[in-house]
């Protein structure tokens, strides 16, 4: 009887051992889930973003994309700083108010300004759209001089008063040169934290790629856009793949049509802008405020896995390329750095038509420093 009595106490306190040790996981698991949920509402610190020439064409298309987290993300709080000349001071003033009232829930503040030093105090990225456009019968040493001194400018301020990390996206034509100007005149701003934009020209090519070939412009990838952002640029598509049912296959295989690739392809590409004016009356604003949001949120956040983007980058001499120019080249990026493409294979045609957009670089670098002089 005994026995059975110390048998029946021991079951008990076993029983009661693994209640206690049901409740202790399931408060446990509740603190893990408390504490999870704290770290999803926990607000991140805003961000603060440039734009220059912000009461143009791009600059009014860009910041409302950038107000939504469609550069930083959706989860990331911004404050954008808007810089025009004088004469643009009330059209920005009109755009601050647009998106005041438009109440975007990521923007956390704004200022608008024809001060450079005010607009480029504490900025984490620089989205330079301003500068000098060419104007019929202006040469383009004429052109090259009024950016070189917009940019001289600029980068001063830039390195005296943005933040030590900031990130320069060039947008304005000629888009190259006016980062190498930028850079000549902020030397402490690291030379990996200047970039030029080709992306519109990259998201030109897939787009091109996609309507020939029926298939959604998200199943292709790894288009290169070679040089320099002007007519001589070499969209390349000897790496690039497209997906087709789960299985990624060439485009030239695809296509089957190199005469077309080699030819009329590239020339739309490189015309694009031109048609596009033609048929707008003005120049591309939707399409490159958009390429400016894929290219810094890819900088930043990262590409895909075994994907890479066109960037405008400072050459290190990959590929043959002259080492200090402003040069589009497959990168990938993460953590904030983006890195070359190594070891792609370069055929005959290709080299010749790197080499003719890295002379016209050349070109301007030598056109740029004859104004500085």
């Amino acid at each position: 009887m005994e026995l059975e009595m110390l048998a029946w106490d021991i079951e008990g306190y076993t029983f009661l051992q693994k209640i206690l040790l049901v409740l202790l996981c399931v408060i446990l698991f509740w603190k893990i889930v408390r504490y999870m949920f704290c770290l999803l509402k926990e607000e991140k610190e805003p961000i603060t973003v440039l734009v220059t020439g912000a009461a143009g064409q791009i600059g009014y298309a860009l910041v409302p994309m950038i107000a939504r987290g469609a550069m930083l993300g959706p989860n990331q709080p911004v404050i954008l700083h808007m810089l025009d000349i004088e004469p643009a001071a009330e059209a920005l003033k009109g755009v601050k108010m647009e998106l005041i009232d438009a109440a975007f829930p990521l923007l956390r503040g704004v200022v608008a300004t024809t001060d450079v030093v005010e607009a480029c105090k504490d900025v984490n990225v620089a989205v330079m759209v301003g500068g000098f456009p060419r104007k019929e019968g202006m040469e383009r040493k004429d052109v090259m001089s009024k950016n070189v001194s917009i940019y001289k400018a600029q980068a001063s301020a830039l390195e005296k008063h943005a933040a030590a990390d900031c990130k320069v996206l060039v947008v304005a034509n000629p888009a190259n040169t006016n980062a190498l100007i930028l850079k000549e005149f902020a030397p402490s701003i690291p030379e990996k934290n200047i970039t030029c934009l080709t992306r519109l020209d990259h998201n030109r090519a897939l787009g091109q790629i996609s309507e020939r070939l029926n298939v959604h412009v998200s199943d292709v990838k790894n288009v290169i856009i070679w040089g320099n952002h002007s007519s001589t640029q070499y969209p390349d598509v000897n790496h690039a793949t497209i997906t087709v049912s789960n299985a990624e296959k060439p485009v030239r295989e695809l296509v089957n049509d190199d005469t077309w690739l080699n030819n009329e392809f590239i020339a739309t590409v490189q015309q694009r802008g031109a048609a596009i004016i033609k048929a707008r009356k003005l120049s591309s604003a939707l399409s490159a405020a958009s390429a400016a949001c894929d290219h810094i949120r890819d900088w930043i956040l990262g590409t895909p896995k075994e994907t890479w983007v066109s960037m405008g980058v400072y050459s290190d001499g990959s590929y043959g390329i002259q080492a200090g120019l402003i040069y589009s080249f497959p990168v990938t990026c993460e953590k904030g750095d983006w890195t070359i493409v190594q070891g792609l294979k370069i055929d005959e045609f290709s080299r010749d038509k790197m080499d003719k957009t890295a002379q016209e670089l050349i070109e301007e670098k030598t056109l740029a420093k004859s104004c500085l002089e």
